[in-house]
């Protein structure tokens, strides 16, 4: 069932705030928050996750009907790929060095503004990407 394509984009400009507040604070707390948030995005998709949950409980009610639907597939995956960038940086901040927890989560961050501000999902890029090259390989 395809998912409301507003959702995704509600979730990474939270996401991006969360970030944008671990770079600057350098909480881990906050960064291991983020990390939850993409586990549960990542395994039970976008809808599942606290800010898919905070969109269609509080957001979305507020909205007209969505205009445009996206496949669930494409945005679980970049939640997954948030997350594996959200573990190196929480790794980093935690166990050292500190310019790999800031570079993993500016990574995750810029990733995420992207997304919320102009609509660009790099993960569901990836995404589409890697199943191309499935396809074609087989």
């Amino acid at each position: 069932m395809d998912i409301d394509a507003r959702g995704p984009r509600f979730g990474a400009a939270v996401t991006t705030v969360v970030l944008a507040a671990v770079l600057i604070t350098g909480s881990t707390w906050l960064l291991a928050w983020q990390v939850l948030a993409f586990a549960l995005g990542a395994s039970g998709g976008v809808a599942r996750s606290p800010y898919g949950w905070l969109f269609r409980k509080v957001v979305r009610p507020r909205l007209g009907p969505p205009a445009q639907f996206e496949s669930p597939q494409p945005p679980q995956f970049a939640q997954a790929v948030g997350l594996v960038f959200a573990v190196v940086g929480l790794i980093g901040f935690t166990a050292g060095p500190d310019w790999l927890g800031f570079a993993a989560t500016g990574c995750a961050l810029a990733a995420a503004f992207l997304n919320s501000a102009f609509g660009y999902c790099l993960g569901c890029e990836m995404y589409l990407l890697v199943r191309r090259m499935t396809v074609r390989a087989q």
